[in-house]
């Protein structure tokens, strides 16, 4: 296996091959976030569960994922990014599998469990692996097509999941999972490049630490929607501050810390996080209120709601790659900046829709949404990955899907709060306050305008050394 050494790239057609998997994996873990919404009160009714307590086939995918980013971002800076995206693609294909064959609330939740560690090997070190399959001066467009792929899945998931359910019962929506797995696997195997490694230990409490905080953090944010009691949201909360406390105190000082402390000091890493935990926030809002609102408040089927949801994936299709290659040559925080002014206008415009608009009105607001999201993602991903020294392409990568985790879990709750405050206009509410939300990160963004070039070398000490086992 030849170590790839993060300038050159792959050689063609190694390289198309790499994009492949790398494209496959993605798809699957990102689609599985988000795929089971359209299916929940199908599953809830076959299995014989509440719609309520079937949440849960969700939240355990989204936490479990979560939570386990960062630790095995560093397992693929200690032990190759090779190894963690084979091992994750295993498990999510297998799990994927007995998903498909669960037949009770509390087996099919256990296996969503270990379906979300799987696609947590995946997106922890895709990015990362990009660094070393594209040329440095084309990581852009590589990054590009990844948002691309992880955008158009998340949003376009529950109008396709709508669609498969109309053809098939749910189990199918896990099991063409499996050889969609094993091609992305075989591929994986034979281009995925080995990648040089970090001499050092896995630090085993800090990642403890690290999943108590975050975990805590997420279930918080689920008991909201799940309306759990003031007390025991306290105990979350708590229990998630004090181990985010002690995980700073144990990581104070250390040269690589699990949450990447040392990559926070860096003014472009830092804005592009909280950009994305912010846009994330809004879309997530946007993307749980609209079914409810096309089909309660506008009267539109399920059906037709899906397909008006359509133009928004499209038109991030589209943006999403194009922007990847502008961010090579143009300002990253012009771009995102631009790109969430015109996300926040497509939600308030959507916010003020009428409710006899007609599918045409609809379309052009959900493609401005699109567009806008597109523009912003693949520049801010350049931003976040390319801000991390080489050595730290792990760490990078897993903070790049926790913010994006984090800000959707923080607008799954203000949605469930919306809905469940405002009654009617609740739907509405939601997109309003997205657009709020978008603004703030467009403001964040532009700031990248006036933050330093990072010293990349110095952000790390010289004394940790990369070496190939």
């Amino acid at each position: 296996m030849i170590t790839a050494n993060g300038k050159d790239g792959l050689p063609t057609p190694r390289r198309y091959f790499a994009i492949t998997t790398i494209t496959l994996a993605v798809l699957l873990s990102s689609f599985g976030t988000s795929v089971v919404n359209a299916a929940l009160p199908t599953i809830a009714r076959d299995i014989g569960s509440t719609e309520a307590a079937s949440i849960w086939i969700v939240s355990a995918f989204q936490i479990a994922l979560a939570v386990c980013l960062l630790p095995f971002g560093a397992i693929g800076e200690i032990h190759g990014y090779r190894r963690v995206y084979i091992g994750g693609l295993v498990v999510f294909t297998a799990s994927s599998l007995a998903v498909a064959l669960s037949s009770s609330l509390v087996m099919l939740t256990c296996m969503r469990v270990i379906q979300g560690l799987g696609a947590a090997g995946i997106l922890s070190v895709n990015i990362a692996i990009l660094r070393f399959v594209y040329p440095r001066a084309q990581l852009g467009r590589g990054i590009g097509i990844n948002g691309f792929i992880a955008a158009i899945s998340t949003t376009a998931a529950p109008p396709v999941g709508a669609l498969l359910l109309s053809l098939a019962s749910w189990p199918w929506l896990f099991a063409l999972n499996v050889p969609i797995g094993l091609l992305a696997l075989g591929l994986a195997i034979f281009t995925i490049p080995d990648t040089p490694r970090a001499e050092r230990s896995f630090d085993v409490a800090g990642a403890m630490l690290s999943v108590a905080f975050f975990g805590g953090l997420l279930f918080a944010a689920n008991g909201v929607a799940h309306s759990h009691s003031r007390w025991l949201l306290t105990v979350e909360l708590a229990g998630s501050l004090a181990a985010g406390f002690l995980y700073l105190r144990r990581e104070h000082g250390r040269s690589n810390p699990l949450v990447p402390l040392d990559l926070f000091r860096i003014p472009q890493f830092s804005l592009s996080v909280a950009t994305s935990v912010a846009a994330f926030a809004a879309n997530m809002q946007a993307l749980l209120v609209l079914p409810f609102h096309l089909e309660r408040a506008m009267g539109y089927s399920g059906r037709s709601a899906g397909l008006l949801l359509a133009p928004w994936p499209a038109a991030t299709t589209v943006t999403a790659i194009l922007a990847g290659r502008l961010s090579e040559r143009c300002s990253v925080g012009v771009l995102g900046g631009l790109g969430l002014v015109m996300f926040a206008s497509g939600l308030g415009l959507l916010a003020l829709l009428p409710v006899q608009a007609g599918p045409l009105d609809i379309a052009w607001r959900m493609i401005l949404c699109g567009a806008g999201f597109g523009f912003f993602q693949s520049p801010n991903n350049v931003a976040l990955i390319s801000a991390a020294p080489p050595r730290r392409s792990g760490a990078a990568s897993g903070s790049l899907g926790t913010a994006r985790l984090m800000g959707q879990s923080a607008g799954g709750a203000l949605a469930a709060l919306m809905l469940a405050s405002f009654g009617s206009a609740g739907a509405t509410t939601s997109l309003a306050t997205g657009a709020v939300v978008a603004l703030i990160a467009a403001t964040v963004s532009a700031m990248r305008l006036w933050t330093p070039r990072p010293e990349r070398e110095a952000v790390v000490p010289a004394v940790e050394r990369e070496v190939t086992r």
